[in-house]
């Protein structure tokens, strides 16, 4: 009994953790932001380079930058660095076909931060296959206020877990402008 209450502590301490982490940004600043009316507000540069759209609608945003959909990038940094992301604005996974010298990657969305924690796909969703990221990308937009989980889920889970290819977002609903 004591395992089951201390698992439970885990998971809810670790989704508080996981939900504060992607919501967060590097940019605060004193008082509200006029236009979201947030106080962390839409102020990281990083998050407005790989946007397409202004701040009056939904973001366009290249998942990894430049750098893509690839192995080895660190998604969950890139996420907490590029917050805040709202709803209604559009991931966009980009990833050359494999061939004899790509290896491919995919896109899932995994049900929950467990499965997340662990790279389990076991009942996860694939969203893009191998060859939908390729020319200008597979496009994924945040349609709720929800966490979403995203993982590539090639070779049994090996990129999620090994090429730190995962991460979350916590889509925040835009205020109105006065």
């Amino acid at each position: 009994m004591a395992f089951k209450a201390a698992h439970s502590l885990f998971v809810i301490l670790s989704a508080a953790s996981m939900l504060t982490v992607c919501s967060a940004n590097r940019g605060w600043s004193n008082g509200l932001n006029k236009t979201y009316q947030w106080p962390w507000g839409h102020k990281n540069e990083s998050h407005n380079s790989s946007n397409t759209n202004d701040d009056n609608g939904p973001n366009k945003i290249i998942v990894g930058g430049s750098d893509n959909w690839r192995f080895g990038f660190n998604y969950s940094v890139w996420a907490f660095k590029n917050a805040p992301f709202y709803v209604n604005d559009v991931l966009v996974f980009k990833y050359d076909s494999p061939n004899d010298t790509v290896f491919p990657h995919s896109v899932y969305q995994l049900p929950n931060l467990w499965s997340y924690l662990r790279c389990d796909l076991s009942r996860a969703k694939m969203i893009a296959n191998s060859t939908q990221g390729d020319g200008e990308g597979f496009e994924f937009v945040l349609k709720r206020w929800q966490p979403y989980y995203f993982a590539c889920g090639e070779h049994g889970g090996l990129h999620c877990r090994e090429g730190r290819m995962k991460f979350m977002v916590l889509p925040l609903l835009r205020r109105w402008h006065y």
